[in-house]
């Protein structure tokens, strides 16, 4: 029987999960989910700590954006949660824009040092919470940032996981694309393949991806929720069930 939680606290879950013996994490703008999982993750690892872009309790940086590029430069930021526009097969992003980028048909914010990111920090996330093939697509239709490195590059980064709303995949560098690593309750391997515009790698068993139980629902509608009452309060209250629900 499927415990009762939002789509929210799931992915909050979920997402916690693959964030392993990390120890520093940037929480980017408008990125609520990703902070939650983060809060909920100090828990889970000790030592572990989620800086929230909008929370000065929670930014221990003074200048803006330079210094988690510097951090990452310096192999302190080891934890990153990249959304976008599209993703591809390959794992690379666009966050720039839709269409021919020369006449494109709907711009957006921009990389914002994506590509350099892409390349210093191990442990990368890729989060599309609607999944389909609009934003799941064949080829991107700009690279923002790319896993692939020319021969001889310095690289310690990448993508290891991209987590939507129907599915977890795992990203293989080996072979330059993905792997199904399981499907969320509900959802079968047919739904996942119709609403994904890039061919992927199937094992002969797919698990479920596992659903949160009773003490990590808690720890999310407490410390977590509380957690985000000053950069995403509207969000917890919204998408976040009271403690005890």
């Amino acid at each position: 029987m499927m415990r009762e939680y939002t789509k929210e606290e799931f992915l909050i879950a979920t997402m916690s999960g693959l964030f392993g013996d990390g120890r520093f994490m940037v929480s980017g703008v408008n990125s609520p989910i990703p902070a939650a999982a983060g809060l909920l993750h100090e828990h889970q690892q000790p030592g572990f700590f989620v800086s929230i872009h909008g929370d000065p309790n929670r930014t221990p940086f003074v200048d803006g954006g330079v210094e988690p590029f510097d951090m990452a430069a310096q192999g302190r930021l080891d934890t990153f949660v990249f959304g976008g526009v599209q993703v591809d097969g390959q794992a690379n992003i666009n966050l720039v824009s839709i269409g021919d980028p020369k006449r494109p048909k709907k711009r957006f914010t921009g990389s914002f040092g994506a590509a350099g990111l892409y390349y210093l920090i191990p442990n990368i996330v890729l989060f599309f919470p609607s999944h389909s093939r609009r934003s799941l697509v064949q080829k991107v239709d700009f690279r923002s940032a790319s896993p692939q490195a020319p021969e001889g590059a310095f690289r310690q980064g990448g993508p290891k996981w991209l987590l939507t709303d129907l599915c977890l995949f795992r990203f293989d560098p080996a072979t330059g694309g993905f792997e199904l690593a399981s499907v969320h309750p509900g959802q079968t391997v047919a739904a996942i393949r119709d609403a994904t515009g890039f061919d992927f790698v199937v094992p002969k068993d797919v698990p479920t991806t596992a659903e949160p139980d009773a003490a990590t629902l808690a720890r999310i509608r407490g410390d977590v929720r509380d957690g985000l009452s000053v950069a995403y309060a509207q969000f917890a209250k919204d998408c976040i069930k009271q403690p005890g629900s």
